[in-house]
């Protein structure tokens, strides 16, 4: 995949970058283009995500039977975003993190979450008065930014390890657990 690039279409700048999606049935990797003043990490929580996401260049890896499927390569692919679990950048491509860690009365909570056949562990930037079950009740937005995330697969051990300072995830599609500590096993 390459790396982010700036690319003019239609007289608008935008900027292409390399993501992966996970979906009920799938892991698939491509190129999304927004609108260069996006954040394509955060993309998805914004008022301009799309029901439907392009990406370019996709290679789908199905990952619902007994081993990951070989990938399947698209010039283009369309997904609703309702079916999206979870997104990031593909490393080493990376943009700055969506909030200020010296913002008073707010901490790193360690959480486990579970989607498809991936576990994410990582941490969660919350108040130091709200515990994980606190978090999730009063939490209304579609999708939750997880910090510092590394992704295995517990069904397909042999897939790499994953690891992206950001990721975010559908809180109402995907599994959260409390951990002791931060990306055990690490």
């Amino acid at each position: 995949m390459p790396n982010t690039f700036t690319v003019t279409t239609n007289d608008v700048s935008e900027k292409s970058s390399p993501v992966m999606l996970y979906t009920q049935s799938s892991m698939i990797l491509g190129e999304a283009r927004v609108v260069s003043q996006i954040r394509v990490s955060t993309w998805l929580k914004t008022s301009s995500a799309p029901d439907i996401v392009r990406l370019y260049n996709a290679k789908v890896i199905l990952t619902t039977g007994a081993s990951p499927s070989r990938p399947i390569l698209f010039p283009e692919i369309h997904i609703p975003n309702i079916d999206i679990l979870a997104m990031h950048l593909l490393p080493p491509t990376s943009e700055p993190l969506d909030y200020d860690p010296s913002e008073p009365n707010r901490h790193m909570l360690p959480i486990s979450i579970i989607f498809n056949s991936f576990q994410a562990d990582g941490t969660l930037w919350v108040s130091t008065r709200v515990d994980l079950a606190k978090f999730i009740e009063l939490n209304r937005e579609a999708f939750t930014s997880v910090y510092d995330v590394r992704i295995t697969s517990p069904i397909f051990p042999a897939l790499p390890v994953i690891r992206v300072p950001m990721m975010i995830c559908r809180q109402a599609k995907v599994i959260f657990a409390g951990q002791s500590s931060p990306n055990p096993g690490s």
